[in-house]
């Protein structure tokens, strides 16, 4: 479902992403660990048609990147950093403009259940002004799944969350696994990506430094090579 091959990306003289090949097949999770600046936003951004790459090609659902940008945005969701949501509106508010940008004709149900979901049915006609960190980052995920999108690409999606959020959201991630929506996820929780994931890699210094593949790791076997790649 999301291919990468040999991608590179630089800004100004420094070296990014570097021979990046990675793979996602339908209905698969994988999880993207690594340091600060090992370049895992940036690889999302590409993946999520935000940027381009300097070299290489990327493909999502069989789709070029290069030639069908537009496509890949209506089979996407995305959770990033920025909850990409309009302030000076209500969270149903938010929520019915984005569904008509995904050309979801009878929206009203899906808002209801998403709201659910994300246990913010109670704040559906709330201002997102008024909403807290945490409130937002829920309703950038209800944003990111309300269209029944075939892959859900997640930037640290667990940020600003509190305990009883962070629970709600691995509920989420199951249900539209199970319901075979491929996942790419970025986490510092190497513990969670395992528990949530069927594949872990790291990224390290822009290179794919390591993959789990069919090896099964325990959390304190993954901690410890995280920490021998990043300290290398």
């Amino acid at each position: 479902m999301i291919n990468i091959h040999s991608l590179s990306k630089t800004f100004g003289l420094k070296p990014v992403l570097r021979d990046i090949n990675l793979s996602v097949p339908k209905g698969g999770f994988l999880a993207l660990l690594g340091p600060n600046g090992a370049g895992k936003t940036t690889l999302l951004r590409i993946v999520s048609t935000l940027s381009r790459p300097d070299t290489g090609e990327v493909s999502v659902a069989g789709l070029n990147l290069s030639t069908h940008a537009s496509a890949i945005r209506q089979l996407i969701g995305v959770v990033s950093h920025k909850p990409l949501l309009y302030v000076e509106l209500t969270a149903e508010e938010n929520l019915r403009f984005y569904a008509r940008l995904y050309g979801l004709v009878t929206a009203e149900p899906r808002i209801s259940t998403v709201l659910a979901q994300v246990n913010l049915s109670a704040h559906r006609h709330d201002l997102v002004s008024t909403f807290s960190r945490g409130m937002q980052q829920r309703l950038s995920i209800a944003r990111a799944t309300l269209h029944h999108p075939q892959v859900l690409i997640l930037d640290e999606p667990y940020t600003g969350l509190d305990q009883d959020a962070a629970i709600m959201l691995d509920d989420v991630l199951r249900s539209v696994s199970t319901a075979g929506c491929t996942l790419l996820m970025t986490t510092h929780d190497s513990a969670r990506g395992l528990a949530l994931s069927q594949r872990v890699a790291i990224l390290s210094r822009g290179r794919i430094a390591f993959e789990t593949g069919s090896i099964r790791l325990t959390p304190m076997q993954l901690e410890d090579k995280y920490r021998e790649i990043v300290n290398a």
